[in-house]
């Protein structure tokens, strides 16, 4: 018979969460908070978006056919939107952490925590989202909410899990601590959060997923199967691991939702940006030419020119993001930078046994994926 579980004391929940970000995961979010009993505040850039949100009760720009509860409000006023907040989500694109984190810093109460649900590592510093904006926004808590998830699903209601992580003083009783706090918040019948102490795994799973989700995505595109994906999610994997452990991270957080999760969803998905631009680029479309030459935000292609310096830095192997890098920000053939890869030399799958030995195929290798491939 299974034992019961020993239940910790229930975490309070924040009643007014201000969302900062009007775009889908942003909405997708905001839509959660309110199923979940809070009490939301949208924020907008665009005031025409705001208004008509605001009349209609529907976002006019993403996940149009999904009806904004009561309890959540649009605005465009950032100030009204953080005025007497318990907690921020900051739903912004990555390269706008920086600036949101300083504008939302001086009008959101003293001590509310910020939660940034953006990915990646900022091209300039090196920095983790988080660490961004901690440097944007000093003294206050920070954390993420991240995992497998796509908006349009989320809004609908699909079962979804997330993972949330936060910094706070390892003397705060646990039930206390903003994670589980927001944990608490955001959870629905749909929608499970789990709670984590370890922000940098979970934010390297997130900024290095959207980079293997295009080698996923080129190679689909090129017409290779599911080997082919298999290989590189899992190989990719132990690039995220091994930068996460280098970071202080933890081995076990990048196997749980805000890693191998969110690895798995964006790099099996069409709905997945990274991936669908990474198919497009692999039928051999140019990149001017991706999503029709419409201006698609995809972190991806960013994030393997910031991870890729990092890891420089660090002297990590990163190969596949390495990979991705030569073909979306130098203009390497897909081919050739494929058969680069493929054909590396032969070593051990853990690390630790430092095996290699020159790949016995490598020209016949070569030959073939520059034939195969644009």
């Amino acid at each position: 018979m299974e034992q019961p579980l020993d239940i910790s004391p229930i975490p309070v929940p924040y009643d007014r969460i201000a969302v900062l970000g009007g775009g889908a995961w942003g909405t997708a979010l905001a839509v959660v908070a309110a199923r979940a009993g809070r009490e939301v505040r949208l924020w907008m850039r665009d005031a025409a978006q705001a208004e008509e949100a605001g009349r209609t009760r529907h976002n006019p720009r993403y996940l149009r056919k999904t009806a904004l509860p009561e309890g959540l409000v649009p605005t465009s006023d950032l100030r009204w939107a953080l005025e007497g907040a318990e907690a921020v989500l900051l739903v912004t694109p990555s390269v706008t952490v920086r600036d949101m984190a300083a504008r939302a810093a001086p009008l959101a109460p003293p001590g509310v925590p910020f939660f940034v649900c953006a990915k990646g590592i900022e091209g300039e510093t090196g920095l983790l989202m988080s660490q961004v904006a901690e440097q944007a926004a000093p003294g206050r808590p920070i954390g993420t909410v991240t995992g497998p998830t796509f908006a349009a699903e989320t809004a609908a209601g699909h079962p979804t899990a997330v993972t949330v992580a936060c910094t706070t003083a390892a003397d705060t009783p646990l039930a206390e601590r903003h994670a589980a706090r927001m944990a608490i918040s955001l959870t629905t019948e749909t929608f499970r959060p789990y709670v984590s102490d370890d922000l940098v795994g979970v934010e390297v799973g997130g900024a290095v997923k959207n980079v293997i989700a295009i080698a996923c995505g080129i190679l689909a595109g090129a017409g290779f199967g599911e080997n082919t994906r298999a290989a590189l999610i899992t190989r990719g994997l132990d690039e995220i691991k091994e930068l996460a452990v280098r970071l202080g991270g933890r081995r076990e957080t990048v196997t749980g939702l805000g890693g191998l999760g969110d690895l798995m969803l964006t790099c099996s998905s069409p709905q997945s940006r990274n991936f669908s631009y990474g198919f497009q680029r692999g039928q051999g479309i140019a990149e001017s030419d991706v999503f029709d030459g419409a201006p698609v935000v995809v972190e991806g292609r960013g994030n393997a020119v910031t991870i890729t310096d990092f890891a420089r830095k660090l002297e990590l192997r990163m190969p596949i993001c390495e990979m991705v890098r030569e073909i979306v920000a130098d203009g390497r053939p897909i081919g050739e930078a494929f058969a680069a890869y493929w054909a590396r030399p032969l070593m051990a799958e853990p690390r630790a046994m430092d095996l290699t030995f020159p790949h016995p195929a490598e020209e016949a290798a070569v030959r073939r994926f520059g034939e195969l491939m644009p």
